[in-house]
């Protein structure tokens, strides 16, 4: 045997013995401290001055123990709260389709969906519920009269509602049914070929809602594109995946994610896409999270769209769920995800108090010279990108504020929002008749009208205040018509002459063809022919 292949088999040998030694003291260090946690349960359901139930005693040590870990996005589910989650990521539950919250103790329906048991018994936005089956929901929560609205597919609730200004209870029994909440409740058209699809969240069903979106807009003759992920706070990561493919080539890097050894991967676009040349601009702001993050930093490293906003929220985690006994789930950040030109999107905070606290100043209003301290890095066709936290819009555009009047208009009808709110869908409900066009104009008497009817019902605003802010008072009559004679779509029509977003987006889409035009009038330096970066 040579002396140089002496020299590597002892190199080996002594190398052994090293880190045997060292699991050895991993292994006395994991037992002694199997030993205190033992010693400390054991002390505590023993000696406790109350009695504590060993399940709770166990769940609260795990608790304790993710509390300790400090991410916030950490989480043990008991059963009943991983059913919840389920809901929120699948989009269907077993209830009446009916959209629930607290005003000033009343639980109240702000939404009521389409072709569902609550839709077709008449049930109205502003509905009170104040009995279901032989119980009153007096000092009842939200999740309480969820969990008792739901139930299994065919079995049957009754509820009893008040309606104000209807003196006589509205009482009516549902059969539960099977409800899917769109995560795109409506596409539409817009002057000059450009196509709008706001998507909502990543649910199971987002990509194939998005597709059939795509389909339906080119079937009217779409030349461009508006995807809006604005306060869209993210859910499934494969459907980030499958979307992103819908306008990247296949072969593309979409996004990777490093965590331990075994957790590092990388994924490509599997498809050819289904828009790979049509202009596209997405809109984000700082409600934009997560798989709605991934799609935003993967169409901008590789120049697919223009982003228009502001600063995403800036959630670059990747969460496993691991299934528990005992109905139980662990939701647990195993990894960091980055774009394909290597930018982490996460942003440093804490979740204090049941708040997420930066632990730096948000900057999704941030000046361009703040952006530019932040690290860069260049798409694909060599265009300055922004990481740091949150994607950064090629084109930042902040939202329209509320005057000081309109502040104060809003703040005075806030101290009674659940009778301005009810008297106002009343009032939309009226209306509606004498709406002919989603184009409608709303009229001096019907802002005067609103304006009585929210005195007699003792909402405290003033007559000054009212009518100085009659842009503010109409689009609350705009919205609410729009929506009791036309539907969300027109809503949302309406809404996008004060939006300044939209607007600059559709200014943008009417004068370039091309996305490459787009991304120019963005600043960016875009060749004719786009090539990777090295």
């Amino acid at each position: 045997m040579s002396r140089t292949r002496r020299a590597v088999v002892g190199t080996l040998l002594v190398a052994v013995p090293l880190v045997a030694g060292g699991f050895v003291w991993q292994s006395r260090e994991a037992r002694d401290g199997a030993m205190l946690f033992d010693q400390v349960l054991r002390r505590v359901s023993e000696r406790f001055v109350d009695t504590v139930d060993a399940t709770a005693l166990y769940e609260k040590a795990a608790r304790g123990l993710i509390s300790q870990l400090n991410d916030p996005y950490t989480t043990l589910y008991t059963p009943k709260e991983f059913a919840a989650f389920t809901q929120g990521t699948n989009g269907r539950y077993a209830g009446v389709g009916m959209q629930i919250e607290d005003i000033k103790g009343n639980i109240t329906v702000n939404r009521v969906f389409p072709n569902t048991p609550a839709a077709g018994a008449g049930i109205a936005e502003g509905d009170r519920i104040v009995m279901i089956d032989s119980a009153s929901t007096r000092g009842w929560i939200v999740d309480s009269v969820s969990s008792k609205l739901k139930g299994e597919p065919g079995t049957r609730v009754r509820v009893r509602f008040q309606r104000p200004g209807v003196p006589e209870p509205i009482n009516a029994t549902f059969t539960r049914a099977t409800i899917h909440i769109p995560a795109v409740p409506f596409v539409t058209m817009l002057d000059g070929g450009i196509g709008y699809i706001p998507v909502q969240g990543f649910n199971e069903t987002a990509s194939a809602e998005t597709i059939r979106g795509i389909q339906q807009l080119q079937r009217e003759g779409m030349k461009s594109l508006i995807l809006d992920l604005r306060n869209n706070p993210g859910g499934i990561l494969d459907e980030a995946f499958v979307m992103s493919n819908l306008f990247l080539p296949k072969g593309k890097e979409i996004l990777s994610y490093r965590g331990r050894a075994d957790m590092n991967q990388e994924f490509i676009a599997q498809e050819e896409p289904m828009l790979p040349n049509l202009p596209v601009v997405v809109l984000v702001d700082d409600g934009t999270a997560s798989a709605s993050e991934i799609v935003a930093g993967a169409l901008q490293d590789h120049d697919r769209a223009l982003i228009i906003g502001t600063t995403s929220f800036g959630k670059g985690l990747v969460q496993s769920l691991f299934r528990l006994d005992g109905g139980y789930a662990l939701k647990m950040t195993t990894a960091k995800w980055f774009t394909p030109s290597g930018r982490s999107i996460q942003r440093p905070r804490k979740f204090v108090n049941g708040r997420f606290v930066e632990d730096e100043a948000p900057d999704s209003l941030e000046t361009d010279s703040a952006k530019k301290a932040r690290p860069a890095f260049r798409s694909d066709a060599g265009r300055v990108i922004y990481g740091g936290g949150g994607i950064s819009p090629d084109i930042t555009v902040r939202p329209d504020t509320l005057t000081t009047i309109e502040q104060k208009a809003a703040k005075q009808i806030a101290g009674k929002v659940q009778e301005a709110y009810t008297t106002l869908a009343q009032y939309a409900e009226e209306l509606r008749p004498q709406v002919k066009s989603p184009n409608f104009t709303v009229l001096p008497a019907w802002r005067a009208e609103y304006f009585r009817r929210i005195q007699a019902a003792k909402v405290p605003v003033d007559s000054a205040t009212f009518f100085a802010a009659p842009g503010y008072v109409d689009r609350l009559l705009s919205n609410r018509i729009a929506k009791a004679a036309f539907g969300d779509s027109t809503v949302a029509k309406r809404q996008f002459a004060d939006d300044p977003q939209m607007q600059k987006a559709i200014t943008l889409l009417h004068r370039g063809g091309t996305q490459r035009d787009l991304l120019t009038m963005a600043g960016g330096n875009v060749p004719a022919t786009t090539t990777r970066r090295p």
